[in-house]
């Protein structure tokens, strides 16, 4: 026995048991890298221009209302694209239709910088939109569909980079850049890393045939009503607040055209042969409540990024670059922390790591249920690094637990549902947190104005001294020194309003994260990410 014990220590017997993870040829990796790099950039793109949103309006000359269109024209185009990618991938092969769709995107985000009026604007935006919408879920595809199993988290890693960071990160680039370049650089500014990418697509990208006998077997029907539908209720959503909702009758009738299209599209998809997307993945446990899961992200994530500079804009009066650097502390901590989470999903239940991701994503909101006047930039800070763990630690490990176990030919419905409902919840909860803004300011308002009604002494004493300062700050009239006073007290009125509205629409954001972490309790494990396997 002790004769043999240092040659079994000094030779380790191989473990025949344990499967040696597949080497991922560089070539893959360059294309996967290259896919999410023009997945962050047509993400980045819809925060980006909203945060100078006001400049640009003002450099093209279009009205506040009408310019909300410069946003609602991509983000139209690109929630009817989404769906789309997967089976124009195989009609034009991955390589051709990625390709194209990356130079385009170029093209059309120098063409948005020149555009001279608001119809011409929102024509390039739709464009660029369509374009760009094609980078997202072509990049979710080549992650679960080129990658091994085992490297699948690195993957979805960096696709979080694209969904959670670049809405983060976006104000701060837009506001940056408005304030000290101009608004025209926030599209030139796509320029450099998306010829990064079209150079690393090129020497990556196999090239294929193209299949264009499948434009004769498309599913037509499926992709016109889904088409209709995406649109006429992404336009609902986008201009429903400022319209008064069902008050308008452009809302109700693109209600109805919505609710029919969509309907029509459910019972194509369930009825052909050849669908446009495999809407029977819902019914499958994992893909299913992680779509719910994913829903209720893109619900907080997209709302989270609306609420936070509306509140600093109409509370602190923040600039756009102010407002950017205070957003920045939701994005950077996710740099450092979303590398790590391959290997958190290696060493934990990956349930274990969404779970405390959407509790930190939960708890991030719900510390700024309790705002007050002073409430800025030094009381923000903590609830945004505590919002960045959360995203960073969710999004990679429900991606990947969602889409475990998908087989390659399903690769782009699951890509195209998983990708289109974030952004749909995005849409439907920055609505919400608009119409509820706008609803508890009122209720709020009501409330406050019964405790400063003129019965009350301290009221009147309050207007007294007022209009005493106006007359001593050159109002000789006092009528008008009194009503000054009483228009003083009702904008401190409204602005502790605003504050408490501004209060429950991060409560409501809150509450959406932790359906969400219910959600993830009725998870199944999947298969070990840290073991092998080959692609999907």
């Amino acid at each position: 026995m002790t004769t043999l014990q240092p040659t079994a220590n000094a030779v380790p017997i191989p473990n025949p048991a344990a499967p040696a993870t597949p080497a991922v040829p560089t070539r893959t990796w360059i294309a996967v890298i290259g896919a999410t790099l023009g997945a962050f950039m047509a993400v980045l793109n819809i925060q980006i221009v909203n945060a100078s949103l006001a400049d640009i309006q003002g450099g093209i000359g279009a009205g506040i209302d009408d310019g909300g269109w410069i946003s609602t024209s991509y983000l139209i185009a690109e929630i009817v694209v989404i769906p789309l990618s997967g089976w124009l991938a195989r009609v034009f092969s991955v390589r051709i239709y990625l390709l194209t769709n990356a130079f385009l995107f170029l093209v059309f985000s120098a063409a948005c910088a020149l555009a001279q009026d608001l119809p011409q604007m929102i024509a390039l935006r739709a464009v660029q939109g369509f374009t760009g919408g094609v980078l997202i879920p072509m990049a979710f595809t080549l992650i679960i569909t080129l990658l091994p199993k085992a490297k699948q988290p690195i993957g979805l890693a960096l696709f979080a980079l694209s969904a959670t960071f670049a809405p983060a990160i976006g104000p701060t680039i837009g506001g940056y850049l408005t304030e000290n370049w101009g608004w025209q650089y926030i599209f030139y500014v796509n320029l450099v890393p998306g010829a990064v990418m079209i150079a690393m697509l090129f020497v990556s990208l196999e090239p294929s045939p193209m299949k264009l006998s499948l434009l004769r077997q498309g599913d037509w029907l499926g992709i016109i009503t889904m088409a209709i539908g995406l649109a006429a209720l992404q336009t609902v959503l986008e201009e429903g607040n400022k319209d008064d909702w069902f008050g308008s009758p452009f809302i109700v009738r693109l209600s109805v055209i919505a609710a029919v299209a969509l309907v029509a599209f459910l019972i194509v998809e369930f009825t052909v042969e050849k669908p446009l997307l495999n809407l029977r993945l819902l019914a499958r446990r994992n893909f299913g409540f992680g779509m719910l899961a994913n829903f209720l992200m893109g619900i907080a994530l997209y709302g989270s990024v609306f609420i936070l500079p509306q509140y600093l804009a109409r509370i602190q009066g923040y600039n756009s670059e102010q407002i950017g650097m205070v957003l920045a502390w939701t994005g950077l901590p996710q740099l450092v922390l979303i590398p790590l989470v391959p290997k958190l999903m290696q060493r934990f239940d990956p349930r274990i790591v969404i779970g405390v991701g959407f509790a930190l994503f939960a708890g991030s909101n719900f510390m700024n249920i309790y705002m007050t006047n002073d409430y800025a930039a030094d009381q923000l800070l903590w609830p945004n690094v505590v919002r960045a763990v959360g995203q960073a630690l969710a999004f990679a490990p429900l991606s990947a637990v969602a889409t475990a176990g998908i087989e390659a030919e399903n690769a782009g419905s699951a890509s195209a549902l998983f990708n289109m409902m974030r952004n749909l919840g995005g849409a439907i909860g920055i609505a919400a947190l608009q119409t509820l803004l706008t609803k508890r300011e009122q209720y709020h308002s009501n409330v406050l104005m019964q405790s400063v009604s003129l019965l009350e002494e301290a009221t009147r004493s309050r207007i007294a001294q007022l209009t005493q300062y106006f007359m001593n700050h050159g109002v000789a009239d006092q009528a008008e020194a009194a009503h000054r006073a009483t228009a003083a007290i009702g904008k401190v009125v409204q602005k502790q309003a605003y504050i408490l509205a501004f209060s429950d629409t991060f409560y409501l954001l809150g509450v959406a994260l932790i359906i969400a972490l219910v959600a993830t309790l009725v998870l199944k494990k999947p298969g070990q990410f840290a073991g092998g396997g080959g692609a999907h």
